[in-house]
């Protein structure tokens, strides 16, 4: 800055000594102008310095997450109570609403016997292969002797010792005995297939009655509906009676969460050169007139909104924009009690880059004058 100043300060002692002091050119209208153009543009020195050395935005807020409150239940549900008042602060678990769980009790209730009933019939199933075991034992007792019995009266019959008649029943009673036998051993697998029907060791039909349970039981909970962590409720205007349920598009209410606030400001694209994260910043909100907070950069947002193209069936129709798009940078103040401030809070953020050094007593010095004048801006009594 010092090096600037000088230049600035030698071309005034230059042009008082040419016009004023030796009189070497006579000052006029021209000259005039010409000096003043000239002045002017050494001035541009401080002011391209303090844009890419000491950039300043006087977009930025306060932003803090918010969770939308929305119930996640079934079927249509009657909101019974409301345990909050609009920006009430609560705790994480705090109760908020209590729904109405009539129909979800009675969806645990089905399923726990659903459940009972699973666990009984896969221990039938271990009975049921065992009575196809013995049935097949019996069928094969059964074809064995009807076998012998053939064997033995095809020796008979040809030496008149027995009656045709009886080795065609016997071969009939072979024949019946071998589709018994057919028919045990596809009972016997069928038997086994639903016994090993298991996912884990455990019974399929087991596992999928304890899944709808949990879900149910899920769903049950889902009547309480509790605050996910520490903040603030917000346009809370929910009644009882009112009826939600999984139609329900909008949120009962929002929660501003009390962690994780950060500073968002927004910068000519041009002016983050030299910004990079951890770099010093100096805010002033607009809500704590004459304060200066300190921070630093967190990240630097490279995008905007004009260069995403969502996918459609129309082709883009590009058009010059009547303003560059803003680059936003996070920064993360220094204050322990970051949380005392609201979401929304609008101020003013300066970046000191480290580069030009001699440049930055005159960002500080503007940034504090802008502090100081929200005692008196706006001007509305």
């Amino acid at each position: 800055m010092f090096v600037a100043i000088g230049i600035v300060v030698a071309y005034i002692v230059f042009v008082w000594l040419v016009f004023f002091r030796f009189r070497l050119l006579k000052f006029n209208i021209v000259w005039g102008i010409v000096g003043f153009w000239v002045g002017v543009h050494l001035l541009l020195i401080f002011l391209v310095a303090l844009r890419f050395f000491q950039p300043f935005s006087l977009d930025s807020h306060v932003v803090r997450p918010t969770i939308q409150l929305v119930p996640r239940l079934t079927q249509p549900t009657i909101l019974k109570e409301v345990l909050v008042t609009a920006n009430q602060q609560v705790k994480a678990g705090d109760v908020l609403y209590q729904f109405d769980k009539t129909i979800y009790e009675a969806n645990v209730a089905t399923d726990q016997a659903n459940l009972v009933q699973a666990q009984q019939n896969a221990k039938i199933l271990d009975t049921d292969v065992e009575l196809a075991n013995d049935a097949l034992a019996e069928a094969v007792a059964n074809q064995t002797y009807a076998q012998e019995e053939v064997n033995r009266y095809t020796d008979l019959v040809p030496k008149g010792g027995a009656r045709q008649e009886t080795l065609d029943k016997w071969t009939q009673q072979l024949a019946a005995a071998n589709a018994q036998v057919a028919e045990a051993q596809a009972n016997v697998q069928k038997a086994e297939l639903a016994r090993d029907a298991k996912v884990d060791g455990v019974n399929a039909q087991v596992v999928s009655a304890e899944a709808q349970l949990k879900k149910s039981q899920y769903y049950l909970e889902q009547t309480t509906l509790r605050a996910p962590e520490d903040g603030v409720v917000i346009t809370q205007q929910a009644r009882p009676g009112l009826v939600v349920g999984n139609r329900r598009i909008a949120a009962l209410a929002v929660l501003v969460a009390d962690a994780d606030p950060y500073l968002l400001a927004t910068y000519y694209q041009e002016h983050l050169k030299f910004v990079e994260p951890g770099q010093e910043v100096e805010v002033a909100l607009d809500i704590y007139p004459g304060q200066i907070f300190k921070g630093s950069v967190e990240a630097v947002w490279w995008g905007t909104g004009q260069g995403q193209i969502k996918p459609s069936g129309n082709v883009p129709a590009f058009r010059l924009p009547k303003l560059q798009g803003r680059i936003a940078v996070q920064i993360k103040v220094d204050d322990p009690n970051l949380k005392r401030l609201p979401a929304g809070v609008h101020g003013a953020a300066a970046i000191y880059t480290g580069l030009g050094k001699g440049f930055a007593p005159l960002r500080r010095i503007n940034i504090r004058l802008y502090s100081w004048a929200n005692f008196l801006f706006p001007l509305d009594l």
